[in-house]
Parts: C-alpha cells; structure tokens; sequence
C-alpha cells in the first residue's frame, strides 16, 4: 500500500500552505482507502540544527560510532526513514523573506546526508531516493511566478526542487498561490484567491 508523507512548515494552522496540504491530504486518501499517511509539522516540532559535534557523527562510519554519536544522530534517522519509507511526499510551503522558513531548512540539514540520501561515486554525487514523487504546494505573500517582474526573488522553490533532486527525488510538482498579503488588505476573498489551486490539487492528488 502506498505512504504519503506530509511536512507542513507554516507556523500558522490557518495559514494558505496548510489548507493546500490538507486538501491534497484529503484527496489522496480518497483515492488510497488503504495507503498511510505520515505527518510531520515542522513548525511545532522543529528538528534541532546541525552542530560540529552532529557533523563529526555523520562522518563517523556506523559502526564507530559511540553510542553518543548515535544518540545525536536518532533523529536524522527518523526523519531519513520516513522519507525512504514513503512513495510520495507533500510539502505546504510559505515563503518567508524570499526563501523557505527556518524550520523546513533545518529539516532539510538533517536528511540530506552522504551514505544516506546521497552518495559520492566515480561521476560526482547521486541521490539515493529514486522512485518517489514531490508535491511542493507554495504560498507567498507576493507574487513570484515566472515571467513576472518579482521572479528573480523566488529563492525557495527553486532551492527545494534543487535539494530534492539531490537526494534522487526528480518527479516534482508544483501548485503556487502567490498575492496572498491580498487577503490581509480585504482585495480578494480567500475563496476566489485559493480555488483554482485547489481545484488543480484535487485533480493531481486523486
């Protein structure tokens, strides 16, 4: 049976990214009864940030290691599972400052390590999580699609699909709904803003 894992980053439970995340959810488990759904909410349970003595760990072969090192180590190997584990992964982002939020980054330093996720080889780095796919569902305050004035500031998308790639996870779809400070200011409805993305969602999800 297929596993979805979902990571939600926004620290606010009425944020865009998480109704897009909870749509696709909801979608993905009508058309999988059986599968499984792993979450993770980063923003209320931040992975810690990497440290010298996390990095000697990393590099210390696995059977070296103290039992320490393997202690600093327990929740990268969490987190590493449940990504080898899942056939597909979901990921509510908000744009914060032009980029991702601190603690989807922090996710992103704990699961992106060699002899795990990736590997050194005669031709340079290869990702070792092939087979799986990515949905990146983006909100931004701005609008910073293609083609428009703003685009150059759009440094998360491009960062995460990069990262993702990395690790071997090249099959990447993205679902943007960008303007959304216009729901601050009264300019639009959330309906109206959030629909065609989330009609779009559904029609992927299902």
């Amino acid at each position: 049976m297929p596993t979805l894992l979902h990571l939600d980053a926004s620290p606010l439970e009425t944020s865009v990214s998480r109704e897009l995340a909870r749509e696709f959810v909801a979608t993905w488990k009508t058309a999988n009864p059986d599968g499984t759904i792993v979450y993770r909410d980063l923003a209320a349970f931040t992975p810690a940030p990497i440290s010298q003595a996390w990095v000697h760990a990393a590099f210390t072969p696995a059977d070296s290691r103290s039992a320490e090192q393997k202690a600093l180590l327990a929740p990268s190997d969490e987190l590493i599972r449940e990504l080898e584990s899942a056939d597909e992964i979901v990921i509510g982002v908000p744009m914060h400052n032009f980029s991702l939020p601190a603690s989807l980054k922090l996710w992103i330093d704990q699961i992106v390590r060699s002899g795990r996720t990736f590997a050194y080889g005669a031709t340079g780095p290869a990702g070792l999580l092939k087979g799986k796919k990515a949905t990146l569902l983006v909100a931004s305050g701005g609008v910073y699609s293609p083609g428009t004035p703003a685009a150059a500031f759009d440094f998360g998308e491009p960062y995460l699909k990069t990262i993702l790639g990395f690790i071997g996870i090249t099959d990447v779809r993205t679902f943007t709904v960008g303007g959304v400070a216009q729901l601050m200011s009264g300019a639009v409805d959330r309906a109206t803003l959030l629909g065609p993305a989330l009609e779009q969602i559904r029609a992927s999800a299902a």
